[in-house]
């Protein structure tokens, strides 16, 4: 996976992020099996997330804003993809909080024009210690902003 693609220009918001779909990622159906889905985006997240120097490498109390879980998911698939290669997950936040933040995220064709699932997911941004809310970082926050959707 690569994430050095710049922001596509038919996107008003958020970056597309190449994925690829393996043969074994389908189901006994030939069907990319339902729980692969929120793999591939978690995996285009972590890959965005490491262009702006955010990573986790094994140490809670180094992570910084990488120390984070997951409080939701929702995800509604509206098309079956039938075969392995290459995808695309379009990715954006759509709330920036003190300690907290909602992503959309399409699963899509390569250029972004066939949405096969669309869904959210919030995060919370913890202590490495007391594993409580903790605020997101100056430089997070500066980050997360170029990723918001425009609520105009």
């Amino acid at each position: 996976m690569t994430t050095e693609a710049p922001t596509d220009p038919a996107l008003s918001h958020g970056r597309l992020v190449p994925v690829t779909v393996h043969f074994d990622d389908l189901d006994a159906l030939g069907l990319l099996h339902n729980a692969r889905y929120p793999v591939m985006v978690e995996r285009a997240w972590a890959g965005l997330w490491t262009e702006y120097g955010f990573r986790f490498e094994g140490d809670w109390a180094a992570a910084g804003d990488a120390c984070n879980a997951v409080k939701e998911l929702t995800i509604t698939y509206e098309a079956p993809v039938t075969r392995p290669g290459a995808y695309a997950v379009h990715l954006w936040l759509d709330r920036l909080g003190t300690t907290g933040l909602t992503y959309g995220f399409r699963f899509c064709s390569a250029d972004g024009a066939t949405t096969y699932a669309r869904g959210t997911r919030v995060l919370v941004r913890l202590d490495s210690e007391t594993l409580r809310p903790a605020p997101w970082s100056d430089t997070f926050r500066t980050a997360g902003r170029a990723l918001l959707r425009s609520t105009d």
